[in-house]
C-alpha cells in the first residue's frame, strides 16, 4: 500500500500583517520541490505568471505550487495561511 507523501517543511502560519513581502512579490518553488498553499481562515489570492491565472484560496480550497512556477499571493481581507513543501507531487490536491 503506496503512503501519501508527508511536507518535510512548513511555513509558519502568516496573517495579512505578516505575510513576508517576499510571498506578495514574484517567486517560485526550487526544481523538485512542490507547495502546497493552505488557507486556515479567510480568503487568499494566488497568481500564477505562466501561463497567467488566478484562483481565490479558502479553507476548503487548497493552492497547487507545481516545481519553478512562477506566482504571488495576495491577502484578500483578514486572512491565516500556511505553505507546506513536498519532494514529490502530494496526494488530493
Amino acid at each position: 500500500m503506496a503512503v501519501a507523501p508527508v511536507p518535510y517543511r512548513s511555513t509558519p502560519v502568516f496573517d495579512q500583517d505578516t505575510l513576508p513581502a517576499a510571498l506578495r512579490a514574484r517567486h517560485d518553488t526550487k526544481a523538485g520541490v512542490w507547495g502546497v498553499i493552505r488557507v486556515i481562515e479567510g480568503e487568499l489570492r494566488l497568481s500564477y505568471l505562466d501561463p497567467p491565472s488566478e484562483v481565490v484560496l479558502t479553507p476548503d480550497n487548497l493552492g497547487l505550487i507545481q516545481p519553478q512556477q512562477p506566482h504571488f499571493v495576495t491577502p484578500v481581507g483578514p486572512m491565516k495561511m500556511q505553505v507546506d513543501f513536498y519532494n514529490q507531487p502530494p496526494a488530493g490536491v
